[in-house]
């Protein structure tokens, strides 16, 4: 047995079962199965104590966040809000919607942002390292929006997208495109996009023709914004941050 390179640590199972991994029974089974790792070396000893602080764990690949001071927040932004934390101008912001719950954590930013008049999910946190990660355009983590476009979309203008769109600032190429419905001039759709430059969805959507009228984002890596109420805010679910690790290799 090698020596515990945490001896005043806590119990690795006692961490495992805060985090809501599952019970401490259960994850002292998880441990003697092979299926926790600390620090990238599994792990099968029960009395391996760990820093919850600084230790990185991961159970069946997928990393456990066990720090208490990390908060991970899923914002569902009306439109008319600014991405900013505080607006000298008094202008609604997505700080407003951290008063009075979340004011006193510190370090929560919002990660990228949505323009004023752009709907829907919105990350919140004060994981640098993860947040950082997230808006990095080599990881290439898929953002999905909805937009209601103007006029009715060509049966092809999906496979040019795909393909690559050029525009001044270089080519833009969606990752998934598809149409959801037709309406009186005008037509919604679904689109998969990783790039991150900014307004890149509504600057492609001019310039194929068909202006956005709604935009609403979706979806960020696997987390979904679902039937959440414009301007609520939830805290992400352990499996939805794990999912955010895994996309960005943490």
């Amino acid at each position: 047995m090698t020596s515990d390179p945490h001896p005043d640590g806590i119990r690795l199972q006692k961490v495992l079962s805060q985090a809501g991994v599952a019970s401490r029974r259960a994850a002292e089974d998880l441990i003697v199965r092979g299926r926790v790792s600390v620090d990238g070396k599994v792990v099968t000893e029960l009395g391996r104590r760990v820093d919850p602080d600084n230790s990185v764990i991961h159970v069946d690949g997928t990393r456990v966040q066990v720090r208490e001071d990390l908060v991970y927040l899923l914002l569902n932004k009306p439109k008319g809000v600014h991405s900013t934390m505080n607006d000298d101008r008094g202008r609604p912001c997505v700080g407003d919607y951290l008063r009075g719950r979340y004011e006193e954590t510190p370090g929560i930013v919002h990660v990228g942002r949505l323009d004023e008049n752009t709907e829907g999910l919105l990350l919140l946190t004060n994981d640098g390292d993860l947040g950082h990660r997230l808006m990095h355009p080599s990881f290439r983590v898929l953002k999905t929006y909805f937009a209601e476009v103007e006029g009715i979309v060509p049966r092809g203008l999906g496979k040019e997208l795909r393909a690559g769109f050029e525009l001044p600032d270089g080519i833009v190429k969606v990752d998934q495109f598809r149409v959801k419905d037709m309406l009186a001039g005008r037509t919604q759709i679904e689109l998969v996009i990783h790039e991150g430059r900014k307004h890149i969805v509504r600057r492609l959507m001019a310039a194929t023709g068909h202006p956005v009228r709604k935009l609403v984002r979706t979806a960020l890596g696997d987390v979904q914004l679902g039937a959440q109420r414009s301007g609520s805010i939830r805290r992400l679910n352990r499996g939805e941050v794990g999912s955010l690790y895994r996309a960005v290799d943490l």
